[in-house]
């Protein structure tokens, strides 16, 4: 198949998503320290790692909380915003407004959805195929096989569009295979399992770059998965969901949101008695840019527990 002008432009934009991150040196206490001088003139001018506009809703797996429903509507304008729903991962030739992933959505009051889905990329590098894109307030990926979406959009103008959405400071979101989609290193992308860690597919779509995405993490013992990732990717910042769990993602700061826990796989930092991930609860926040857990209080505090990981001792 002849390449599309549309791919060969996102080559370039994710060639370019390449991010360095600074260890997070974690410290027990309140956070109420200014910065210094020096601190302040190294600030980035924007975000490194989530999108510099819009809000991303990334969802481990068996969607069910009203909270992670609402927040998502919430964001993308009310009941009234134009929803475009993407089944296209979980493997079906055709859907349609009779899709039963829809049903939810519009229990929980949205009005205007539109289902985008096609398996053939030169369709979906057509002006005809993204124009629902053009005027939606927010985009969702259903569960499956994230490789399917690389597959049918990736390098396509479908793509370009989604994006667009986030840079006019919409939503994009998904569960399962649609929030490891969501990172820039795509977790569990091989295409004859879902066993195999890092597969056959490595490129997911970057809204956090640096960043590789698991999800059903505690409710199919996949917790210690993510190290395998390591072995080849040294400096990736690993987040697993659990079901039914969520973040909710604004530049470079999240906050969870659901019914379990999001697990934090950082280089950099390591539990007091050495263990390689933690965990975050509802309500708690984390500086993706800082690689800095946060829970809330009186004012935001640190996570306790926590420790710089010592270099010479992995």
């Amino acid at each position: 198949m002849t390449q599309s002008p549309a791919r060969d432009r996102l080559r370039s934009v994710h060639a370019q998503a390449r991010t360095t991150f600074l260890p997070a040196f974690l410290v027990t206490g309140l956070l109420t320290a200014s910065p210094s001088a020096a601190q302040m003139q190294q600030e980035p001018a924007g975000p490194v790692v989530g999108p510099e506009n819009g809000s991303l809703v990334v969802v481990g797996g068996a969607m069910e909380s009203p909270e992670i429903y609402r927040r998502f509507i919430e964001l993308a304008g009310g009941p009234d915003a134009n929803l475009v729903m993407i089944p296209t991962a979980g493997g079906q030739d055709h859907y349609d407004h009779r899709y039963g992933g829809l049903t939810p959505w519009r229990e929980h009051g949205a009005r205007n959805i539109t289902v985008l889905h096609t398996t053939d990329p030169e369709v979906a590098d057509t002006e005809a195929f993204v124009e629902p894109l053009k005027t939606a307030d927010g985009v969702f990926f259903f569960g499956g096989r994230q490789w399917r979406l690389v597959d049918a959009y990736g390098g396509t103008r479908a793509e370009e569009e989604i994006r667009r959405v986030l840079d006019r400071g919409g939503v994009v979101g998904g569960t399962s295979a649609g929030a490891s989609i969501q990172g820039s290193f795509l977790v569990r992308g091989d295409t004859e399992t879902n066993q195999v860690v890092v597969g056959d597919h490595q490129r997911g779509f970057g809204y956090l770059r640096g960043v590789g995405i698991d999800q059903h993490v505690l409710r199919r013992n996949r917790h210690f998965d993510f190290l395998e990732v390591w072995e080849t990717h040294p400096d990736l910042l690993g987040i697993g969901l659990d079901e039914d769990t969520a973040i909710v993602v604004r530049g470079d700061r999240f906050e969870v949101i659901g019914r379990s826990y999001v697990l934090i796989y950082d280089p950099g930092t390591v539990t007091t008695g050495g263990g390689p991930f933690y965990f975050l609860s509802p309500g708690d926040a984390f500086d993706l840019g800082a690689r800095r857990p946060m829970r809330p209080g009186s004012i935001m505090q640190s996570v306790p527990g926590l420790e710089p990981r010592d270099p010479g001792n992995p």
